[in-house]
């Protein structure tokens, strides 16, 4: 018997790598290794380990159940300062979970879940913040964006030289304003909804997105589920600018020739260029 080993898939941005796996009902877990957080934990990946932030998105088994594991795991191997930002409905029933499982283990791990509500937004360090909003699937559940924050110098001030910046800073005037770049949104599973009507989902530079289901049969199961169909995309899309689409969760049955048949069927040929598939074979690197 000949068993498939285990690949994440691996995408190269712009400044920062999108890795993961992403399959509906079994498991999602995305590692965004240079801006130090994973999106969902699915069953923790080792490489999963070395982030700092645990971004949950909601609390169904394939995105959750390695949560224990990735704070024991950090523990045994001596990593200090993981953190999971969770909806807030989930810190007690989380904090029962690890405390169950220090009953079976014999030890409770250090660990930390920090509950966010649509809004909030959590400093991951100086400059990169993670922020909640809200998605229409189960309750409480939530989509994060990383956003990058900078200070930019004002255009009335661009001509001045490095000293009269210095004296304007100690008279206490604002030179700067502060704008916000976001890199990567998802929204997790979710039902459909207009993305560019949040800014840091419909304008981040990588939008990790949901679509569940191709079939035109499933239309009725992606509205019972609060999924996404390919149908769902044209409205979802609709305004946003990311640069790049990676859909991701979508089910081990479906016909991948099929599914980009449909992508091809529903999107304007400008929106199909920015799209892709996170669990291609062109993105798995084979040993």
């Amino acid at each position: 018997m000949k068993l498939r080993p285990f690949h994440l898939s691996q995408i190269e941005m712009e400044g920062f790598t999108i890795a993961g796996y992403s399959v509906a009902g079994e498991e999602t877990c995305l590692l965004a290794p240079e801006l130090d957080c994973t999106f969902d934990i699915g069953r923790c990946p080792r490489e999963a380990l070395p982030m700092n932030h645990v971004l949950l998105s909601h609390g169904h088994a394939d995105h959750v159940a390695g949560i224990t594991y990735y704070f024991a795991q950090r523990d045994f191997q001596g990593i200090a300062g993981g953190k999971a930002l969770v909806p807030a409905n989930l810190v007690g029933p989380l904090e029962a979970l690890v405390a169950a499982w220090g009953r079976v283990e014999g030890h409770v791990p250090p660990h930390e879940f920090i509950g966010m509500v649509p809004g909030d937004d959590y400093e991951i360090r100086r400059g990169l913040l993670a922020r909640a909003f809200g998605v229409p699937h189960v309750a409480g559940s939530l989509g994060f964006a990383l956003v990058d924050v900078r200070q930019k110098l004002k255009e009335d001030y661009l001509g001045l030289t490095g000293p009269q910046i210095v004296e304007l800073k100690k008279r206490g005037v604002a030179i700067t304003d502060r704008v916000e770049v976001p890199l990567v949104a998802y929204p997790g599973d979710t039902g459909r909804f207009r993305l560019a009507d949040i800014p840091a989902a419909g304008g981040a530079k990588v939008l990790l997105l949901e679509c569940t289901f191709f079939d035109d049969e499933h239309i009725g199961r992606a509205r019972q589920g609060k999924h996404v169909h390919v149908e769902d995309l044209p409205e979802m899309l609709e305004g946003t600018t990311n640069q790049h689409v990676v859909l991701i969760h979508v089910t081990r049955r479906t016909n991948m020739g099929l599914a980009r048949k449909r992508l091809k069927d529903v999107l304007p040929k400008e929106t199909l260029e920015r799209v892709s598939f996170l669990m291609s074979r062109k993105y798995i690197e084979e040993e």
